[in-house]
């Protein structure tokens, strides 16, 4: 049997990207929305102050996060004690029926902020299942040997369609404001159809079956041992929860650059697509050497990047740094995805998934809260400088607590556990 030389050559990895695009682009489309339509309703309706409708903005990020807090745990199990397909499609249908809800309360005028933030927290109980079953299912269907490929062509479906669609939604939203959410709905409904059509994948388990509370302890002390994920987890976490300017980028849009809802969205749509670019680079060129000064410095160039972006008064220049922004942040995610599941046995790797899916959750919900309250200070301005400026200081840091990561020099799995361990 002839073995595959890329993963895009296996039905099932097809099968599963195109599902990881069709939810990235509903998802996207429905949280950049969300924001947006939150500030406008604070402005407009409540009458709020820019301060004041920013600090709300960091709100809806905490409405996100607490589910994502409370359900981790829960959600880890799930994916490495049942079939995670399953797991992955009731995620996708819980977040299609929010998609629903919002085009439904949109079209009808019918929107406050008390029904913006219910959806805001369903939506994140969707995300913290569905992150941690999805990150888990491409070990199982791609060989090792692929891996590293295999999650640069995945990033390229999650950052292609974190282009696509705020920019989509963005554009259809300032004629049709109902319409983005029907159609992230319709396309929610599609990626459960692709999920379901992959093979079985349930985690491989070697001893015997530990009771569920026992399981979740034995995920969280696992990362708490293995330096080298702790690190790998916690740069990302505090890094991007400092350096986190997206929640801002409704203000910027609206009350700084002046560009409104389709301005909102092509600079949504900016990051992600710096960050394609460089997946796709990355799917036919990988890293192979220094993989852990690269990701590094990746993170603290994010955090330069950051700072560019807060003193830009220029609506085409802002585009340019937010594109560098995802270009480096695409590195430093790659090597980190990379590191994380190869480092993983394949019985824990739904538990770790879900911790890691914390953080960055974490690092996006609890910035956004951050980025207001920050905001409501310092204003947008000083709050974007103000984080990029930490995720510099971040980065040194854990530069110099966790030597394991300056240790890492490639994605060999047997090399990557020696290194590391010296």
């Amino acid at each position: 049997m002839i073995e595959p030389a890329s993963p895009l050559q296996i039905g099932d990895y097809r099968r599963y990207w195109l599902a990881r695009f069709f939810a990235v682009f509903a998802t996207m489309s429905m949280v950049v929305l969300l924001g947006y339509q939150l500030y406008e309703v604070a402005r407009a309706d409540y009458g709020m102050s820019v301060a004041k409708a920013s600090f709300y903005l960091g709100l809806l990020g905490l409405a996100q996060f607490i589910p994502l807090f409370v359900l981790t745990p829960v959600a880890g199990l799930a994916a490495d004690r049942f079939d995670r397909r399953h797991v992955a499609a009731f995620a996708n249908g819980i977040d299609g029926l929010v998609a629903v809800l919002l085009a439904v309360t949109t079209w009808a005028d019918a929107l406050n902020i008390p029904i913006l933030f219910a959806l805001a927290a369903a939506h994140g109980t969707a995300r913290v299942f569905v992150n941690p079953a999805m990150s888990a299912i491409a070990p199982n269907i791609v060989p090792p040997v692929l891996l590293p490929r295999a999650i640069a062509l995945s990033s390229i479906a999650w950052q292609t369609a974190s282009v696509a669609g705020p920019a989509v939604g963005g554009l259809i939203f300032a004629r049709y404001e109902w319409l983005p959410h029907a159609l992230s709905a319709a396309m929610l409904l599609g990626a459960t159809a692709l999920i379901l059509s992959v093979r079985p994948i349930k985690a491989k388990h070697d001893g015997p079956h530990l009771k569920p509370l026992r399981q979740i302890i034995e995920g969280m002390v696992y990362v708490w041992r293995e330096r080298f994920l702790l690190g790998c987890i916690t740069l990302d976490l505090f890094a991007v929860l400092l350096a986190g300017a997206t929640a801002l980028l409704p203000v910027f849009a609206r009350d700084i650059l002046f560009v409104g809802p389709e301005g909102l969205g092509l600079m949504r749509a900016a990051p992600a697509l710096g960050a394609a670019s460089v997946a796709l680079w990355l799917s036919f060129r990988p890293l192979v050497s220094e993989v852990g000064m690269k990701m590094l410095w990746a993170v603290a160039a994010f955090g330069a990047f950051t700072i560019a972006f807060a003193f830009s008064r220029n609506f085409l220049l802002s585009l340019a740094i937010l594109v560098a922004m995802g270009a480096v942040d695409m590195v430093s995610v790659f090597i980190r995805s990379s590191l994380v599941q190869l480092f993983t046995p394949d019985d824990r790797r739904g538990r770790v998934s879900a911790i890691s899916g914390l953080a960055i959750s974490a690092s996006n919900e609890l910035g956004e809260m951050q980025s207001g309250l920050a905001a409501a200070l310092l204003g947008a301005t000083g709050a974007v400088v103000f984080g990029g400026a930490g995720a510099i200081v971040v980065t040194l840091v854990w530069a110099w607590y966790f030597p394991e990561l300056r240790r890492a020099r490639s994605f060999e799995p047997q090399e990557l556990k020696r290194e590391v361990s010296t």
